[in-house]
This record gives structure tokens, C-alpha cells and sequence, in this order.
């Protein structure tokens, strides 16, 4: 019989009929407990900061339209952005 190419012959057989049996040694523990970890990074501050505060809808506008224009970006206010964006980063 051979089902979308797997017959009697293939390694996948070969590895169910005849199945490698590793032995542990006496002294090893004989039931192992599996842990769950959670980690989580240091800008969840900055994420829930940011959720938790009001949101200037006509600020992120005008913003968005000086970007649009091209107008926005100067190296004053990159390094406003950036130097806020550090305070923030290092409470």
C-alpha cells in the first residue's frame, strides 16, 4: 500500500516499526515537572503608559499632516523625540 508516497520503505516507517531507545541513567530523576516561564520586556511600561493616557486628536493630526508635507521632521525635534523617548525608556 502507498499513501501519498509513504510506503513500507520510507524513514518514517522505519522510524515507527523500529523505534530508538535511549536508556537514562539510574541516578537520574524520574519524573520531570515542565515549567511554563513568561518574560516580558521592559517597554510593557511604556505600552501601558501609553494606553493609559488621552490621546490629542488634533495634535496627532496636525503631526501627521506636517509628515505628510514634509515639513516636520528637524534635528531639534528628533532630538526632543529621542531624549523624551530615553525618559520614558529609563523610569
Amino acid at each position: 500500500m502507498n499513501v501519498n508516497n509513504v510506503g513500507s520503505n520510507t524513514p518514517v516507517q522505519k522510524i515507527v516499526s523500529n523505534p530508538i531507545q535511549k536508556s537514562l541513567p539510574a541516578d537520574a530523576p524520574r519524573n520531570l515537572r515542565a515549567t511554563d516561564r513568561l518574560q516580558l520586556s521592559g517597554a510593557s511600561h511604556l505600552l501601558a503608559s501609553l494606553k493609559s493616557k488621552d490621546v490629542r486628536t488634533d495634535k496627532v493630526a496636525g503631526i501627521r499632516e506636517q509628515l505628510a508635507n514634509g515639513t516636520y521632521e528637524n534635528d531639534a525635534k528628533v532630538d526632543g523625540a529621542v531624549d523624551k523617548l530615553l525618559d520614558e525608556l529609563n523610569k
